[in-house]
């Protein structure tokens, strides 16, 4: 008897089409990833950064991790050659060329990919503390295992994503019925679009939609979290069906927020569950014709092993889901494999701005006052909130943070760097009003925003509405330099 006929059971041979969404879009997150660590490391996190890695690495915490910088020291050199390898190898496998070789070429190039991600993220700090960076990661391990096109696709490991969709899916939904009462009572999506912490385009129509409406998307949001995921483990076409809700209700974010690649990757992965006879029926144009048959044994002994050990790494995370004291956004090991998710578990019903300004005047009258402007965030009231997913703008997502009291230290740094002049600094954001000189004074000044009604909007041509707060940050100069 042939041996590998006994290994035709882990082949997936329907499942060719959703292998290759699976690697070439998880693949091209990655390239977004990467490309947004080289356009915003260095200032945030590098040498002469916000909260500088060689400081950070000093920690015996940080020497614990896996990290290529235990073995090799950080400089802001090495990280962008790191990160430009990132961009190579997930480009690579967006053509598709990995997927001409061995089974075991698409796996390598993942796995490099992973570990020279997760040496970005675990050095970090706040600025990669997201969800979605461990969401990133577990993606790309457990997608390395899918093979290559000689080979049918792994049921192990598409068995392996979709329990990743149920852990994201379901777990989010848990931490909201389980945190803020507006989503029991549902009206926690009568403030979402507005509280967000980076608003788009089409947030502000989405806000005024009317409050059954809300009432209705939050209704629905349940349903997709918390009874849909059970469906992905069914047989077909339900796991398709159930796919398409997953993908549908995140198509819906992507319209109406700015949340990096989190929509984004979490559609892809819900192909896991799509066949390709459902692709067919959809889109007639595909070619749903059987994939690759062959089930090398030794590619169904290691995606066996893998299966293995992401079962191991299950029971902390699975426990987590049904605790009164879920985590969310959690790591139970160094890995970042198998990690607890959700979102929004409180939803914050009015919206804290930081608006940071500067000045050269030596003794300010408040009329000299000129705001620094960010690119997602909002700032200037007439200014249309803009579309930035799934690339991840993170100073403005701290600032964010900030509004509503979080601080590691960074924002001190920032203001210092803005009184410098700091180049790289600078570049973080959209308007510098001062062209590249040094201000005076900086301070920041805390105001609440809301959307402007459509009357209002009309009459005024503003976007946002807002109402100064108090002052978060008192004018703050630099010390004058001593003369020698």
């Amino acid at each position: 008897m042939d041996v590998s006929t006994l290994t035709t059971w882990a082949g997936a041979t329907d499942y060719d089409l959703a292998r290759q969404v699976l690697q070439r879009g998880v693949a091209a997150v990655y390239a977004i990833a990467f490309l947004s660590t080289l356009a915003q490391f260095p200032a945030l996190l590098g040498e002469h950064g916000l909260l500088p890695v060689p400081r950070y690495m000093r920690l015996r915490y940080a020497q614990q991790q896996p990290i290529v910088w235990r073995w090799i020291p950080y400089t802001d050199r090495r990280l962008r050659m790191l990160a430009g390898a990132g961009v190579v190898l997930a480009l690579s496998v967006v053509a598709g060329l990995p997927q001409l070789g061995p089974a075991w070429v698409p796996a390598v190039v993942f796995l490099l990919m992973w570990l020279g991600y997760m040496s970005i993220v675990d050095v970090g700090q706040t600025f990669y503390g997201f969800g979605w960076e461990s969401l990133l990661l577990e993606a790309g391990f457990t997608v390395a295992f899918l093979g290559s096109d000689d080979v049918a696709p792994s049921v192990i490991v598409l068995f392996a994503i979709r329990w990743l969709v149920f852990r994201l899916e379901f777990g989010a939904g848990m931490i909201k019925m389980r945190g803020d009462a507006s989503w029991r009572d549902l009206t926690a999506l009568y403030y979402h679009h507005e509280t967000q912490p980076m608003p788009n385009p089409m947030s502000r129509t989405a806000h005024l939609l009317p409050k059954p409406v809300h009432r209705f998307e939050t209704l629905g949001s349940h349903v997709v979290q918390l009874v849909v995921p059970f469906f992905l483990f069914a047989p077909q076409p339900v796991a398709s069906i159930a796919a398409a809700l997953v993908v549908i209700t995140q198509l819906w974010l992507v319209v109406s927020g700015n949340f990096a690649w989190l929509n984004v990757l979490t559609m892809l992965l819900a192909f896991a569950a799509i066949d390709d006879r459902a692709f067919g029926a959809v889109i007639p144009a595909v070619d749903a014709a059987a994939g690759p048959t062959a089930t090398p044994v030794w590619f169904v002994v290691l995606t066996v092993l893998v299966g293995l050990l992401l079962l191991w790494l299950s029971w902390s995370p699975a426990k987590n889901l049904v605790s009164k004291r879920q985590l969310m956004n959690a790591s139970f090991n160094r890995w970042h494999l198998v990690n607890a998710y959700g979102a929004f578990g409180s939803v914050t019903q009015q919206r804290s701005e930081v608006i940071v300004e500067g000045t050269e005047a030596e003794v300010p009258q408040e009329g000299d006052w000129v705001p620094y402007e960010f690119k997602g965030k909002p700032g200037d009231p007439r200014r249309r909130p803009r579309q930035f997913a799934p690339y991840h703008l993170r100073l403005d997502w701290l600032m964010w943070f900030l509004a509503l009291g979080a601080d590691d230290g960074w924002f001190r740094v920032f203001v210092v760097r803005l009184l410098e002049a700091d180049r790289p600094t600078l570049r973080l954001l959209r308007v510098d009003p001062f062209d590249g000189r040094r201000p005076r004074w900086i301070r920041a000044r805390m105001f609440l925003y809301r959307f402007a009604t459509r009357e209002e909007r009309r009459a005024t041509g503003l976007y946002w509405v807002r109402q100064e707060q108090f002052t978060l940050v008192r004018p703050t100069g630099m010390a004058p330099q001593r003369e020698r």
